[in-house]
């Protein structure tokens, strides 16, 4: 089977693509035919060295998918061959098989094709956690989506609409904000051309917000912080900007408001009864058609470098996925 590789830490274009033995299953694991693989920015740090999770080497990137079970371990019961899945990796997706844990495994839901499915489990999950467990966003409250044309950030305007808060959506170009009016933001706010905080004021009779959703990080993370209502909240997600900001924990004091984590993988795994119930909610919302994965572009598989470039240079909007 065809497998992308990472064998030392380096840019995408360190990227290579081999042949590789077809993996078997052990004891509780399945092997997967994958159809469809979703590129995310955790992929291109991965590569880098630069993400929490560090796979020895050498090691296929690739956190979601969506593909056929090919063969089951021992003590699989849950699945069988044949079955149309989605799956959370965390690595090894960009390749013609995988061998994963079968805990990490969902049906693909009624009505998605693959190229669907491998744009949903990790985007929309991470959003439905991060707003309604973690933020406890609430119908009539305000959201502030940093980021808000990526995967994540689309998804969370969509999740935003679902639970009935008004939502404003942040990006850096017109054409990036015009996705998110697409998917359902109430107001934009285009932060390469003009003062976030002051325009946050005006939209919302300055007030602020309620809970800013933030994968983005950087310079953009205290202004909104500063732009947080009464019992604000804002969510970490990421820090798909590369820096790390310091925030002036006063702010927290003076507005009464809180610093929420989000880490949705470790959320999946501690918490799994939760996670099913996300996953319930996430099903029923596509199917009533509150839920629409924007897929910018498909590449195929052996193009996964060029991929990896699209996303780290942030010209990806929604989601890009790799076809097998």
């Amino acid at each position: 089977m065809k497998a992308v590789l990472c064998k030392e830490y380096g840019p995408p274009d360190s990227l290579v693509v081999e042949e590789r033995e077809a993996p078997q299953p052990a004891r509780g694991e399945v092997v997967l035919a994958v159809r469809a693989a979703g590129v995310n920015f955790p992929d291109v740090l991965i590569i880098q060295n630069k993400y929490q999770f560090k796979p020895p080497l050498p090691f296929s990137p690739g956190s979601e998918l969506a593909g056929v079970v090919k063969e089951v371990g021992a003590g699989v019961t849950g699945f069988k061959p044949g079955d149309k899945v989605i799956a959370f990796t965390t690595y090894g997706a960009f390749a013609e098989e995988v061998k994963t844990e079968a805990a990490r495994l969902l049906p693909l839901p009624e009505g998605m094709d693959f190229v669907a499915g491998a744009a949903f489990l990790l985007t929309y999950g991470t959003s439905d956690h991060a707003l309604r467990d973690r933020g406890a966003l609430r119908a009539g409250e305000t959201l502030l989506v940093l980021g808000a044309a990526g995967g994540v950030g689309l998804a969370a305007i969509e999740i935003g609409k679902a639970l009935g808060a008004r939502v404003i959506a942040c990006a850096s170009s017109e054409d990036k904000l015009a996705v998110c009016r697409e998917h359902g933001a109430d107001a934009t706010i285009n932060y390469a051309a003009e003062d976030l905080r002051e325009r946050i004021k005006s939209l919302t009779d300055g007030r602020g917000v309620d809970v800013v959703y933030d994968p983005v990080g950087g310079p953009y993370s205290e202004a909104a912080f500063r732009s947080l209502a009464w019992r604000g909240r804002l969510l970490v997600v990421g820090f798909a900007a590369g820096d790390i900001p310091k925030l002036p924990l006063n702010l927290a004091l003076l507005k009464g408001a809180s610093l929420v984590g989000v880490f949705w993988g470790d959320f999946a795994r501690r918490e799994p009864k939760l996670f099913a119930e996300s996953i319930r909610q996430l099903g029923q919302w596509y199917r009533e058609g509150k839920l629409r994965p924007h897929v910018s572009q498909t590449l195929p598989l052996e193009k996964a470098a060029e991929a990896l470039k699209l996303m780290a240079a942030r010209q990806v909007k929604g989601k890009l996925v790799l076809t097998v």
